[in-house]
């Protein structure tokens, strides 16, 4: 067979994973909640894969909406890139970047994987896809925006993200905007306690504005016991 030209091959690749995934899917039978689903794959995924409707920017895995763009030029609808998803999920395969590192198994399964398969089916490589828009001000937005709520829980984004310490509950009044800044930008400065290192991007200072940062500070501060914005919390670092 003749070497076919690069720009072809993940067309094949995606034709053919999509053959396999399809016959599963159902027809119309589809339960998977978008929304949930967005939820779990920033918590889930986000810390892996760059996606522009997520807010995530980690760039362990490939960035799916450069994986997806030459699909979505040809027509591919979300189903077809959901069941592409839930095959690449249920069987894993190492990078072609760096074969030791893959995707690990059983990240999402059962519901949990039909939804965040729909999300990335309805979203994926789609032009101009976007957070959606929350309330509570720019901060809350660049929260939103930068997957925040998938690894931290707290009250005022109505995030209940996990990965992460509680920020309700881990800034305390004395934390200074400068050292909420430093939790944002160097996260391995001073690692919270019952929590690995290199678990939060390490690149919010490149991939945030200036603006942005002073945005997401000076939310934090309102929104917590930083900076005695709210009475109680106990003190335990982590951004």
């Amino acid at each position: 067979m003749p070497n076919l030209p690069n720009p072809t091959r993940p067309l094949l690749v995606l034709a053919a994973l999509a053959a396999l995934a399809l016959p599963a899917a159902g027809c119309g039978t589809s339960t998977a909640n978008v929304e949930r689903g967005r939820v779990l794959f920033v918590q889930k995924c986000g810390v892996c894969h760059e996606m522009a409707q997520a807010g995530t920017t980690a760039q362990i895995g490939p960035n799916l909406d450069d994986a997806f763009a030459a699909a979505r030029e040809v027509g591919e609808t979300g189903d077809t890139v959901a069941g592409v998803v839930k095959a690449q999920v249920e069987n894993p395969r190492p990078s072609n970047a760096d074969p030791a590192v893959s995707m690990p198994a059983g990240v999402v399964e059962g519901q949990d994987l039909e939804d965040v398969a729909a999300y990335i089916g309805e979203y994926a490589g789609v032009p101009g896809a976007a957070p959606p828009k929350v309330p509570g001000g720019p901060g809350a937005q660049v929260f939103a925006n930068n997957g925040c709520g998938g690894c931290h829980t707290l009250a005022a984004a109505n995030s209940g993200g996990v990965t992460g310490p509680n920020l309700d509950e881990s800034l305390a009044p004395d934390d200074s905007a400068a050292a909420i800044e430093e939790m944002i930008v160097d996260p391995n400065a001073e690692i919270p306690k019952g929590y690995p290192a290199n678990v939060m991007p390490q690149n919010f200072g490149q991939t945030l504005s200036p603006k942005e940062l002073e945005q997401l500070v000076q939310f934090l501060i309102e929104s917590t016991p930083a900076g005695g914005g709210k009475s109680g919390g106990s003190k335990s670092k982590g951004g």
